[in-house]
């Protein structure tokens, strides 16, 4: 899966992290959008002799309670397809935990049709949104995404995040509180 992602992100002229063990690559992959699924993935990894990888399922869309009550009058965000950099940095999720916050602006599709249903050919936008990078629980593993994103990137498992900011914090350490999140679509692996 490594080569694949690293071979999309090279097609599409994306900048891959080389620098060593803790220049991280945080790499979403967008599976067929079914709201309120953990059915997304967010990879990390970084170059240390050979590649050291991690993957962690997640939802790269929102959860149905906010496609059907969208936070915004212009419609829920859905993060674009691209890459961000240095758009996140170690921070607090509304204030509660350290997360990666958005510091920078991204793209996003405005959903506003309410229907349930992820829809990304809606118009875009670009700007700071609070598209941020976090758990659902704090404890135990969440079945549905549900209130868990209003389009923020979420893990699904509180372990797995836990593995995230600490690889997060040593990276901050080597190169500085600043993080590129690349999110690609699972058909730019085939």
């Amino acid at each position: 899966m490594l080569r694949r992602i690293i071979a999309a992100m090279e097609a599409k002229g994306h900048r891959i992290y080389r620098g060593g063990r803790h220049d991280l690559n945080i790499v979403g992959i967008r599976s067929a959008a079914h709201p309120n699924r953990f059915d997304d993935l967010i990879t990390v990894f970084s170059r240390h002799q050979d590649w050291l990888f991690w993957v962690f399922p997640a939802t790269t869309d929102p959860g149905a309670y906010y496609l059907e009550r969208p936070v915004n009058g212009e419609g829920t965000a859905i993060l674009a397809p691209g890459q961000y950099r240095s758009a996140y940095a170690i921070g607090k999720h509304r204030g509660q935990y350290d997360a990666l916050i958005q510091v920078r602006p991204v793209t996003v599709f405005r959903d506003k049709n309410r229907d349930r249903r992820v829809d990304t050919d809606q118009l875009t936008a670009t700007g700071l949104y609070g598209i941020n990078i976090h758990r659902a629980m704090r404890d135990g593993e969440a079945e549905n995404v549900d209130r868990f994103s209003a389009g923020c990137q979420v893990i699904q498992n509180p372990a797995d995040f836990d593995i995230l900011m600490a690889m997060a914090r040593a990276g901050a350490d080597a190169y500085g509180n600043a993080f590129t999140y690349t999110l690609l679509d699972e058909v730019d692996l085939q």
